[in-house]
């Protein structure tokens, strides 16, 4: 076991360096989740103590919106009031899940959103806008609710997913942007109270994840270069696939 001093240091890197792959190319949860297991966190505790990094990166970024003034409120509590009810529904599930597949479906779901990641369907997307129609609204909020669901359960990757949900919905990526962290930050919430109130969250962990991820999302604002785009997204792969096959190893011996 490594001493606190060095775990917290290593979190702290962690944190930033998702914080900033969060600003840059996406996914910093693939990064946070399997640092926490292999400090030693239970499955479900890493998977709860992940969450307070989330809210505190998000809390940031919505106040960066905020001040552009590009929240859509409407669209924003759409997608938020199902994806609420999602979000319990699934942190349920991962409290109920074994260790040993919990971190088969992480390694499994890190390998997926790698492959979403390198194909970024938000440079393909391109769906017409139109009025949110009931039928449209129904649909929408029923593809958030499933949204909700896959981030309670492990919250890695759902930007992608939120992110397509929005695009097909004919919205543009400013909007969709801006929707994301709120809803993100609405239904973390929620998921975090079920990990809480089951004892799966290690606030010091948590809170030291966060500091670095606010931090290294606050340089990924402020740094502009297009390489730097391409680097990060090279380097996060390497690491995803080694941390997979790590998981999956531990998983079945």
């Amino acid at each position: 076991m490594l001493p606190l001093t060095l775990q917290l240091t290593l979190l702290f890197l962690a944190g930033f360096l998702a914080g900033f792959v969060n600003i840059l190319a996406a996914g910093g949860s693939l990064l946070t989740l399997p640092v926490l297991i292999f400090l030693g966190l239970p499955a479900a505790a890493a998977n709860g103590t992940n969450r307070i990094a989330i809210l505190i990166q998000n809390l940031a970024a919505i106040a960066g919106f905020k001040k552009l003034n590009v929240f859509s409120w409407r669209v924003s509590v759409l997608a938020a009031l199902p994806a609420i009810v999602g979000a319990i529904i699934g942190a349920n599930l991962a409290l109920d899940i074994s260790e040993v597949w919990f971190k088969r479906i992480l390694a499994a779901i890190m390998i997926g959103v790698l492959v979403l990641m390198l194909y970024d369907p938000s440079k393909r997307l391109r769906a017409h806008a139109g009025p949110m129609t009931r039928a449209r609204q129904i649909g929408f909020g029923v593809g958030f609710f499933f949204v909700g669901v896959f981030g309670g359960f492990i919250q890695a990757g759902v930007g992608f997913l939120i992110i397509i949900l929005m695009l097909l919905a004919g919205f543009d990526l400013v909007v969709t942007n801006a929707v994301k962290v709120l809803v993100v930050f609405i239904f973390t919430i929620a998921a975090l109270a079920v990990f809480v109130l089951h004892g799966q969250v290690n606030y010091l962990f948590g809170a030291v994840l966060g500091l670095g991820s606010a931090l290294g999302g606050w340089l990924g604002t402020h740094v502009a270069v297009k390489k730097g785009h391409d680097w990060v997204r090279a380097f996060v792969s390497v690491v995803v696939v080694l941390f997979a096959l790590q998981l999956l190893v531990e998983s079945f011996w």
